[in-house]
């Protein structure tokens, strides 16, 4: 193969290991960490390899350009950005890495839910600006509780077991997975999980199926008050309901890590009033868009896909 056909693509911030390696397996790495869709779509014709995060939507009329295009990499889990069918109607591989950024999904979910019940944030805050209170950030303890895992793949699955160690009562649901439980998880219906969850974590890809899957229906199906965490995609979880179910206090807080829109500065006037909504509120707590993003985990990503890829 000619040299020009060797080059490899990256399109976000990677870890020194991923370009190190590709560079000494005789690829010309293009490192472009800040490149738009419009560059990738100048440059993808003489690449070989591409690799991407959530930032670059890789379509069809990219994929039609990108000749000499052989795999794409994908750091982190979820292809919602990439056209794989076609893809691989054009005989391109697709590989992704959830096994790499599934522990830190797991910990970040663990930590704000735990930093929610304690208070922690609120804490914090109202210290900063002098205020001492001990009473109102009374907090709970999970310990006895009962959490709800929606999706038990790799960030699912961590997550459950970031748990074991909390005296917690653990359930799971996947629509597309069975036979997964053992002494530390309960395997269960989603009514199940509606009937005795006090918290409710969604691992789930973002599909035309699961696209708003947390709105006002599945919200109130729920028997009593619960916490809702997100660290999957924004558009999981209808903003605008969410917001309703904590005002009626049907939802008791929420955790996210992840917004339908995370462009601040292109947020619509509705967007921006219910982000303003959910960073006053004290029983939320907001972090952007940071679980699976350890340091860590961006060398393990990079890891998993040049093994999957065949290129360690």
């Amino acid at each position: 193969m000619t040299e020009h056909l060797r080059k490899v693509l990256i399109t976000a911030k990677v870890h020194p290991y991923l370009i190190d390696t590709l560079t000494e397996k005789g690829y010309q790495v293009l490192y472009r960490p800040a490149i738009t869709y419009e560059e990738v779509f100048q440059v993808v014709h003489s690449c070989e390899g591409l690799i991407v995060t959530t930032r670059i939507r890789v379509d069809k009329a990219l994929l039609d350009n990108a000749i000499n295009l052989q795999w794409i990499g994908r750091l982190g889990s979820g292809m919602e950005m990439i056209d794989v069918d076609y893809a691989a109607h054009k005989g391109i591989r697709c590989v992704s890495s959830p096994e790499g950024n599934c522990d830190a999904v797991g910990e970040q979910a663990l930590g704000m839910l735990l930093c929610l019940f304690n208070n922690i944030l609120r804490g914090n805050l109202q210290l900063r600006e002098g205020i001492w209170e001990r009473e109102k950030n009374r907090g709970l303890e999970l310990k006895e509780k009962t959490v709800g895992i929606i999706g038990y793949g790799h960030t699912g699955a961590a997550f459950a077991h970031k748990l074991r160690g909390m005296e917690c009562t653990v359930l799971a649901y996947d629509k597309y997975k069975k036979d997964f439980g053992d002494e530390y998880l309960q395997e269960v219906t989603l009514n199940t999980i509606f009937e005795q969850a006090d918290v409710v974590s969604v691992h789930v890809p973002l599909t035309a199926e699961t696209k708003y899957m947390v709105n006002d229906t599945f919200l109130q199906s729920f028997e009593g008050p619960v916490y809702v965490i997100n660290t999957s995609r924004g558009a999981i979880v209808n903003t605008k309901d969410l917001i309703a179910n904590l005002k009626s206090e049907k939802v008791a807080g929420a955790c996210l890590d992840v917004l339908e829109n995370e462009k601040l500065e292109k947020m619509s006037v509705e967007e921006r009033e219910q982000f303003e909504y959910l960073l006053r509120a004290d029983n939320v707590v907001l972090t952007p868009h940071i679980a699976g993003y350890s340091h860590e985990a961006s060398f393990k990503m990079a890891h998993v896909v040049l093994k999957k890829l065949g290129i360690l």
